[in-house]
């Protein structure tokens, strides 16, 4: 067999294999996200998200926003920024507060189906959910006391939050529900594919190479530089059919994805999810500052608590006595 011939058998072998495995985490995550979604719709039919929005309105008060700014981000964090940001151009914020909000959006958002993806890659749900909750807030504090006030007048508008028709919430909800299951299904299986392909060809090696000196300053092991790219690009949600596929072939083991997980609960999504909000008047210096820095943080923590818990464990044999 020639060189290009193997160069092509590999290339069909691994995307043969990719297939496979895409298909069937693309069933798991489908099912997950639209069950998700419709419990979500249902809630905000209730009128369940705008009371949970009102119990928080005295702690947004306590971070230079106005009440209205709980709905964003109980919204943002039980949906997604789509649907937070659809909430503050209704409601409309002057550029301080869209800055605060996105930070806080962007640390938590789609807290649901996104901590089940880390569960599942090996994380502790609770663990995720707090970190990323207590970095919402660190980061409405942070900014609060450090960026100047503003004097512009912002202008309420009333919003019109329940639809009264449930025949239209819920065509509403199917419509965008078959978008969103269309292109995370496309997202899944080109990702898996390509990710097995570059695995096969040697790809993902020589890049772990290159990102080594950039993911040791966030305390990440090498062998997680495909993951990261993918989680900072695409995001969480789109990449857990790669990050499950790594774990399920033993190329990166439990503890270097918790590590991964600890890092993208803090940030990931740094292409999509950053425009957005820097559309709409947030600041992307703050957007990739505070969060990057969140992320090296929690990171070091991990493996420093890590570290002294192993180091109080008794030895086997000493247990075994």
């Amino acid at each position: 067999m020639s060189a290009n011939q193997k160069y092509f058998s590999d290339v069909q072998r691994a995307t043969k294999e990719g297939l496979r495995s895409a298909l069937k985490t693309a069933w798991w995550m489908l099912r997950l996200t639209v069950a998700i979604s419709f419990g979500v719709m249902l809630l905000q039919y209730l009128g369940v998200v705008v009371q949970v929005s009102a119990w928080l309105t005295p702690l947004f008060l306590h971070v230079g926003l106005q009440g209205e700014a709980a709905l964003v981000f109980i919204t943002g964090a039980l949906v997604n920024h789509y649907a937070a940001i659809a909430i503050i151009e209704t409601i409309g914020f002057d550029a301080r507060s869209i800055t605060i909000l996105a930070l806080m959006c962007l640390c938590a958002h789609n807290l649901i189906i996104e901590t089940i993806i880390q569960k599942k890659t090996g994380s502790s749900a609770v663990r995720m959910v707090a970190i990323r909750l207590l970095l919402a807030l660190i980061s409405a504090v942070t900014l609060n006391a450090i960026l100047p006030e503003s004097a512009a007048d912002v202008s309420v508008k009333k919003v019109q939050l329940v639809e009264d028709n449930f025949l239209v919430v819920l065509t509403h909800w199917a419509l965008s529900a078959l978008s969103l299951s269309a292109k995370m299904f496309a997202i899944i299986v080109v990702l898996t594919v390509l990710q097995r392909v570059l695995a096969e060809l040697g790809v993902i090696r020589r890049l772990s190479r290159v990102l080594r000196p950039l993911l040791k300053v966030f305390g990440l092991p090498a062998k997680t530089s495909f993951l990261w790219m993918v989680s900072q690009t695409l995001g969480l949600a789109y990449g857990a059919a790669v990050m499950m596929e790594e774990k399920e072939s033993g190329k990166v083991n439990k503890r270097e994805l918790d590590l991964l997980n600890h890092h993208i609960a803090a940030s990931h999504s740094n292409i999509e999810d950053v425009m957005l909000y820097f559309s709409i008047g947030a600041s992307l210096f703050w957007m990739f500052a505070l969060r990057l820095a969140f992320a090296a943080a929690v990171v070091w923590e991990r493996r420093l608590l890590s570290g002294l818990l192993k180091q109080n464990q008794p030895p086997a044999n000493a247990a075994s006595g």
